[in-house]
């Protein structure tokens, strides 16, 4: 019999309107005893039945709840919303075999995500009770997804924050380099060496897009990582472009990338700080014609905002200084990957950074991440990604 978790009085509010955490300042009492990964059933203050969740007493998140059908047990609950996450993303991307399949808490497998790079799954477990049944998935992934390698790339600031170890898991196969195809190019990609699962997917669609300003374009590419926006410049005509990134293994793979994807126009592969970069063309009247930044999270928590905020601002002022207007063909592809930084402060940002730089910017696109990235409306915090395209004049 599963321990129930009573809410303090109105505390159901959030909850009855769809969100799927559970803040541990927000429980009235636990009847039973749970540990850290159980399920747990869940009432409001008035004792009426809100769902079932796993349980984690060392977590701010208490209770993360599962939209499970009445009489579904946790075997075909987890069989049945891995089908249906797959076969989301193969209606979007049918000829793409490589993408985020599973999304968290946005597909109902809270504190779970899995890449997928052809037959190689690699996960990232943020929640004690998907640590608890990660074997059920790992089988799942191998009868039904023809799993071959299946490993963890986790985070340890998010492991952290569960109580959870830190360290990674090969749970069937081994962890070998994969060439994966975006629907238009080839990546080749490292599970050792490359950041987050080895690929930022969530910028896919967002590349596809920038394809479109790129023809005969110089173009620049910061915080380059492997190739990707850069790449799909140089493949959409672009007449040269400059890949720029602090990691000299990022830079490598995007040299291989290059290579890989037969690639002809003008390159340069740069090992820089981008804020240095960026300063010292300024200082050399260095421009180009699109300048693309797409950032770390320069804020991990709401504590590091402001001084998150001001980082976003003074590349964007720089970027802006760069585009060269006289062509008329300038645009700024600028992004955000902080979760903290919503879409209106984000747009503020880069409105200041304009004035500053004297320029006058003309919005053309806005989009989020990609559609292997669905989001709840009632959870903003499965809405992280913001991306935005500028035509960039002269005030």
């Amino acid at each position: 019999m599963s321990a129930k978790i009573i809410l303090k009085k109105n505390e159901e509010r959030r909850i009855k309107s769809g969100h799927l955490w559970v803040f541990s300042n927000e429980i009235e009492k636990r009847e039973g005893e749970a540990s850290n990964g159980n399920l747990v059933d869940l009432f409001d203050y008035k004792m009426n039945f809100l769902g079932e969740g796993f349980y984690n007493k060392n977590s701010l998140i208490s209770v993360r709840l599962l939209k499970m059908n009445d009489g579904e047990d946790l075997n075909s609950f987890f069989r049945n919303k891995l089908q249906q996450a797959y076969s989301l993303r193969k209606q979007f991307y049918p000829e793409r075999n490589s993408f985020r399949m599973v999304f968290s808490e946005s597909d109902f497998l809270p504190g779970l995500i899995i890449d997928k790079y052809n037959n190689t799954y690699v996960l990232q477990v943020y929640s004690a009770g998907m640590e608890k049944n990660i074997s059920l998935i790992v089988e799942y992934l191998k009868k039904d997804f023809n799993a071959e390698n299946i490993f963890t790339k986790n985070e340890s600031y998010f492991r952290n924050l569960e109580g959870l170890p830190e360290q990674d898991e090969i749970y069937f196969g081994e962890i070998k380099d994969e060439i994966i195809n975006d629907g238009i190019l080839n990546y080749k990609i490292s599970f050792s060496t490359g950041h987050k699962t080895g690929f930022y997917f969530d910028q896919n669609d967002n590349r596809i897009f920038f394809r479109k300003i790129c023809g005969d374009k110089n173009v620049l590419d910061a915080f380059c990582n492997i190739g990707g926006f850069g790449l799909h410049a140089a493949h959409s005509g672009a007449k040269s472009v400059t890949f720029v990134d602090s990691s000299s293994s990022a830079i490598n793979f995007a040299i291989e990338n290059f290579k890989l994807n037969k690639l002809q126009c003008n390159k340069e592969f740069i090992i820089e700080d981008v804020f240095d970069y960026f300063e010292k063309c300024i200082n050399e009247k260095k421009y180009f014609d699109i300048i693309n930044i797409d950032p770390p999270a320069f804020a991990k928590n709401r504590k590091s905002l402001p001084a998150a905020i001001k980082g976003y601002e003074k590349l964007n002022r720089l970027a802006l200084e760069l585009i060269n207007t006289k062509s008329g063909s300038g645009f700024l592809s600028t992004s955000s990957c902080s979760h903290h930084l919503n879409e209106d402060e984000f747009l503020r940002i880069i409105n200041r950074a304009a004035v500053k730089s004297k320029k006058r910017i003309q919005l053309v696109h806005l989009n989020g991440a990609s559609l292997d990235h669905p989001r709840l409306l009632s959870m903003p915090e499965t809405s992280y990604l913001k991306y935005a395209v500028f035509k960039v004049y002269n005030v």
